[in-house]
């Protein structure tokens, strides 16, 4: 990533913002140190590159090592110093205004985060109190809205898509906006910007203001996918199992476009917590769709579903090729059946309590060697147990991609290696090779892809040490 010009600033918050205490500003501003502020500045460098084209935590945070946030406490409220910041988040010397928005929604949810987790009010052992966790960190950044309907549409894909992809999704979300349907996706680039682009437009035809393109994201993945600017609703949660399920309580239907790694893991998630028994009548409107350039990449997708969790498992979601509009009315008559659904049991509209997610999806999976080298991918496993070990596949995949951590792993011990019985591997290989061959891993026009991972056909290996 080459070095772009740098800007000093100082910036307040427009608009309400809950003040932060004299401890927390501390906190957050002790000398470049502890782990809170580490945290903040790496996502508030990537929040001021809205608009790179790079995939590499690492490769962002090394062009910019002499940038410094410095966090200063008013009478009226918080300041933020800005020094060697990306010029590009600037016009005539004034911060943009959405930058603006985003970089105060990550110094709220930050340290509300740390707080939460010191007060200790939450049993982070326990599947209820992980919810409860989630519920609060929405509900502090005002993301919770009782009483209105269901009309929010999660969108899934990949941040690496072709021309043909990217506007096939705006198509989409144009027919999801004149249907006065809100957009909920990752936050960043391709596929998490395109439905919200093509909303902004249905929307402005209805006349509808308001409209809301709600972003989620963790620190991991945000350094790596800057927010796209069109996002009006950022909230970080502090990892990507609390990510995963803020999506699938707060969203009540799902939409899944062509990605690669990161695509498969919130799929393979999602299949994993509808196959639950306790799921099995729970309206949830999914559809898998793209263009006709993409129909192989879908039924490959469908059939690796089939190859690993079975028929039950390809029974749970609908696939649509090149036909936005029939995609939107799909979603439109599903949000109806959510609709009754929650009214019937006096269930919330705005956070899908009845959703059973087993703890094997909420605690989060440290992809270090060992634990990528110990998954046990069996196809004699109950299905919705080998969903959850393949999501942490692709999860230690994605880090091993783009996260700045997993990145460094990779560069001291080299490539993950992952373990499994032929019925499993098998198809895991041949769609991973597919994504490599679609360059659906990296940015186009970037570097080969050197892969990060090694599929090993057989007993789980005996790591030394």
């Amino acid at each position: 990533m080459p070095r772009r010009q740098v800007i000093n600033a100082q910036v307040s918050p427009k608009g309400a913002l809950d003040t932060l205490s004299q401890f927390e500003v501390q906190q957050l501003s002790e000398a470049g140190s502890g782990r809170m502020y580490q945290l903040f500045r790496q996502c508030a460098l990537a929040i001021l590159n809205t608009g790179a084209h790079s995939d590499n935590a690492k490769t962002i945070l090394d062009a910019y090592k002499d940038f410094e946030v410095r966090i200063h406490q008013q009478d009226r409220g918080v300041r933020l110093e800005l020094i060697n910041a990306p010029a590009d988040a600037f016009v005539d010397g004034e911060m943009i205004a959405g930058t603006r928005e985003m970089l105060f929604s990550a110094l709220r949810d930050i340290v509300h985060t740390e707080n939460e987790l010191k007060s200790r009010r939450f049993d982070l052992d326990s599947s209820e109190g992980i919810t409860d966790y989630v519920f609060q960190l929405l509900r502090n950044a005002r993301t919770l809205r009782a009483g209105v309907e269901p009309k929010i549409v999660v969108c899934w894909g990949g941040h690496s898509i072709s021309t043909d992809e990217y506007k096939y999704t705006k198509k989409v979300g144009h027919e999801l906006g004149l249907r006065s349907l809100d957009v909920c996706t990752g936050c960043g680039p391709g596929v998490m910007k395109g439905p919200m682009k093509g909303a902004t437009i249905g929307h402005a035809k209805q006349r509808i203001h308001g409209g809301r393109y709600l972003g989620l994201t963790e620190p991991g993945i945000i350094a790596a996918e800057a927010p796209n600017p069109i996002v009006n609703e950022l909230v970080i949660l502090p990892d990507i199992e609390k990510r995963l399920e803020a999506f699938v309580r707060v969203g009540h239907g799902i939409i899944i476009f062509p990605g690669g790694a990161g695509t498969a893991e919130e799929f393979l998630y999602l299949l994993g917590i509808l196959m639950h028994p306790d799921n099995h009548s729970l309206p949830f409107p999914l559809v898998l769709t793209g263009p006709k350039s993409a129909a192989a990449y879908l039924e490959q997708l469908h059939a690796f579903v089939g190859d690993t969790l079975g028929e039950a498992a390809q029974s749970r979601y609908k696939i649509i090729i090149d036909d936005p509009a029939a995609v939107a009315i799909e979603m439109a008559q599903g949000l109806k059946a959510v609709k009754q659904f929650r009214r019937e049991r006096a269930d919330a509209f705005h956070f899908n309590w009845l959703l059973k997610i087993d703890e094997s999806f909420q605690h989060p999976f440290e992809p270090s060697h060992e634990n990528m080298a110990s998954l046990e991918l069996r196809r004699d496993l109950p299905p919705h147990q080998l969903a959850a070990n393949l999501r942490r596949a692709f999860s230690g995949i994605v880090a091993g991609n783009v996260k700045d951590k997993g990145i460094r792993l990779i560069e001291q011990h080299g490539p993950y290696e992952i373990h499994g019985d032929a019925a499993v591997m098998k198809p895991l290989d041949e769609l991973l090779k597919a994504f490599v061959r679609q360059h659906r891993m990296k940015l186009p026009g970037g570097a080969a892809y050197e892969p990060c991972y090694r599929v090993v056909q057989g007993e789980v290996a005996k790591l030394a040490g």
